[in-house]
């Protein structure tokens, strides 16, 4: 399809879309995330409506981003698979909305659900950042098909500490 071979130029972030629903967790690695406002901060996933995680995240009415560091590709690899998926051996902890939180990523914003938009044959999930955390380190990237990295820049600053996505607006400017 060429729209995917075209849109496959653009270099993006690998992340894993993760929600809780009483006690089962759903794990998603997408790359179609993005920051669609500062204020309010609220963050957009563009989910296919036939994916499992999209009745999940729903019912749930939650959702995490969770932003992959170059050593995560086999987290991005196992939560690319179809059907469940095992949380085994992840460091995580649940956050303010109870979806769970990778300890390792890069970066997180935890989010409740505010909004469900129609998209082709996919939703735009629309949530409110109530979290999220900075931390240091190299991006696991996805550009033609296939995984790559980027070092750090040099003037990396230090992980802002708690989890108040405020701190870290204040702190980095954006996100």
């Amino acid at each position: 399809m060429l729209q995917r071979r075209i849109m496959g130029r653009f270099a993006t972030g690998v992340t894993v879309i993760t929600t809780r629903h009483d006690e089962t967790l759903w794990g998603m690695t997408a790359n179609a995330v993005l920051s669609l406002s500062l204020d309010p901060p609220l963050m957009l996933v563009s989910i296919d409506r036939r994916s499992q995680i999209h009745e999940y995240i729903v019912k749930a009415q939650c959702f995490a981003v969770n932003i992959l560091t170059a050593q995560q590709e086999h987290l991005s690899r196992r939560f690319a698979m179809r059907g469940p998926k095992a949380f085994s051996g992840i460091a995580m902890e649940i956050s303010a909305t109870g979806a769970p939180i990778f300890l390792e990523s890069l970066a997180f914003v935890d989010c409740r659900l505010e909004q469900v938009v129609e998209g082709g044959d996919h939703d735009m999930m629309i949530g409110t950042i109530v979290a999220g955390a900075v931390r240091d380190g190299a991006p696991l990237l996805f550009y033609a098909g296939q995984y790559a990295s980027l070092a750090p820049p040099a003037s990396a600053h230090a992980p802002v500490e708690g989890s108040s996505i405020d701190a870290c607006f204040d702190h980095y400017g954006s996100f």
